[in-house]
């Protein structure tokens, strides 16, 4: 669950970028509210991740690569939060 939460957010944000880009610029706020839904499903995907790894009787495998793209799209969130800060 935490790997498709991850998915989802990762896909989201890129499309969210991607016609922002296209607009010239210029984000609706139903993209920043796509943003937030995304930082939401990583920080639930992150939490799910985290206990998932701790729990033996789980492959290894999917718990940690949601644990890393939940991460990964935190990451994004805040380096596009500071990117907007700065201009």
């Amino acid at each position: 669950m935490s790997t498709i939460l991850g998915i989802i957010s990762l896909v989201s944000l890129g499309i969210v970028v991607y016609f922002s880009y296209r607009s010239g610029g210029e984000a609706a706020v139903g993209y920043g509210f796509t943003g937030f839904l995304a930082l939401l499903f990583s920080f639930v995907g992150l939490g799910l991740g985290i206990a998932t790894v701790r729990d033996h009787r789980y492959f290894r495998l999917f718990p940690m690569l949601g644990t890393i793209l939940n991460l990964l799209s935190i990451g994004f969130i805040g380096f596009l939060l500071y990117m907007g800060s700065r201009m």
